[in-house]
Formats: structure tokens, sequence, C-alpha cells
């Protein structure tokens, strides 16, 4: 059993399901070739960080639905910015290599979303947005940036406080 078959994963609604009949799910949507959009963000107190996990799906004139989970961690282990931020993009590729590995899901139907500004922003996370790129790029997938990161920036970031 994976790492990520033993959390525990919500609809968006908020019923609990299995990674399982998740992955079934998101299989017979990729029946129609459409993708799905994975994206992680976080959150940080005193005195822990709250990573949380979407993967989303689209369906025309049926609107969306995603599945997440949420893990917390003590806040010491992420102390920098950077270290948070790729482990963000490190559980996102866990999914999706999940997927890919467990579910014959192509790389090609697999679109991950990051929580970071693109370089010519000058953000706080601009400055990571081309190692992280390359990491994404590294597992043969595609990616998003913010404004354009609404798995991440917007699903995950719901869950994630």
């Amino acid at each position: 059993m994976s790492r990520l078959e033993n959390k525990r994963w919500f609809t968006g609604s908020g019923y609990i399901l299995t990674l399982e009949e998740i992955s079934n799910k998101i299989s017979e949507h990729l029946k129609n070739n459409k993708k799905i959009f994975i994206g992680s963000d976080s959150f940080t107190t005193k005195k822990k960080v709250c990573f949380a996990t979407a993967v989303c799906i689209l369906s025309e004139r049926k609107g969306g639905k995603y599945y997440f989970y949420k893990e917390s961690a003590p806040t010491n282990q992420y102390v920098v910015l950077s270290v948070r931020i790729t482990e963000e993009v490190r559980r996102s590729i866990e999914l999706a290599e999940h997927f890919i590995e467990n579910h014959n899901i192509s790389p090609d139907m697999i679109e991950l979303h990051l929580d970071v500004s693109p370089l010519s922003a000058k953000n706080r996370t601009s400055k990571f947005s081309e190692m992280l790129k390359g990491y994404v790029q590294g597992y043969g997938l595609s990616y998003k940036l913010k404004p354009n990161a609404w798995a991440s920036q917007s699903v995950a970031d719901r869950h994630s406080k």
C-alpha cells in the first residue's frame, strides 16, 4: 500500500473516499480525453505547517469536482520558504506519479499547478519558479504558475488553512 493510500481523502463536499475510489472516478473522466489538475498548498502557524493536495477534474456543462487530503508537519521542518514550496511541488508530483504508475494514466493528461509566481513577477516565490518548473518537467509533466495555477492557488489553498 502506498503512502498516499493511507491518507484520509475527501471530496470537495467533505465526504470520505479511498484513493482507489478517486482513481476510478478519474479514470472514467479521462475516457473523455480530459486532463486532471493537481495542486498543493501550505499554511504555516507557529506550531505546524498544514499541507493540502488536491486533484481536480473539469467537465463541460457539469462544472468540476475535486478530491484532497491534508497533512500537518512541525513548523521547524519548513522554516525556509524554498523547502516548504519544494515540498508542495513534491507532494503534487507524488500524486501524479501514483496515477501514472498504478492506473496507467499518461503524463500528458496531468497538469500540475504550482503555487509560485513567474520570475518576471518578482514576488517572494518567483526566485524558485525556474527550479520548480525544471523539477516538474523532469517527470515529463506539464505545469501552470500563478495566476493560472488555480488547483493550488484556490482549491488546495482552501483546505490548507
